[in-house]
């Protein structure tokens, strides 16, 4: 009996270290191509967009002037400039947060996020590895997904701009 309880709790142990969980905290230390020390975070970001883009926080609900921007142009991420959605692709999702039915595609990274208590799909910026937001899947008829983000990890440059 006892051997069996040792073998028991060896896989239980064995499968345990191989969790999404883990999988998550290989995307936060992987490679990026555009990496800084904290300290140049800081000094780059305000400490709310930090907290975001960092330390996967979440700013409140509908406190973004992102949410009802209705502009023609691209969404960029607000760490190092990467365009991650179009606004061709923003709709009105009613949840308080800028949300869109696709990314751009090869500009943003899915990682998995157990931190509720369920699982979610996590987004970061492909190229700084900025949390971005989370994808689910009740979004619009187009395909399906909400891409619900954080205004504070976007910025947006409007379509006259962007050539400049």
């Amino acid at each position: 009996m006892k051997l069996f309880s040792s073998v028991l709790i060896m896989i239980t142990f064995l499968f345990s270290c191989n969790s999404p969980a883990q999988k998550s905290k290989e995307m936060k230390n992987e490679t990026f191509k555009v990496t800084k020390t904290d300290a140049e975070w800081k000094a780059q970001l305000s400490p709310v967009a930090y907290n975001v883009l960092r330390h996967e926080g979440t700013e409140r609900a509908f406190s973004s002037d992102l949410n009802d921007n209705h502009k023609v142009g691209t969404y960029v991420c607000a760490g190092c400039g990467t365009p991650v959605f179009e606004s061709k692709h923003k709709f009105d999702s009613g949840t308080g947060w800028p949300s869109f039915d696709r990314e751009i595609k090869g500009n943003v990274a899915f990682s998995t996020d157990k931190k509720l208590g369920y699982t979610r799909t996590e987004e970061h910026c492909a190229t700084c590895g900025g949390h971005l937001g989370h994808v689910f899947n009740d979004g619009p008829e187009t395909t399906g997904k909400r891409h619900c983000i954080n205004g504070l990890a976007l910025n947006f440059i409007p379509k006259n701009e962007e050539s400049k």
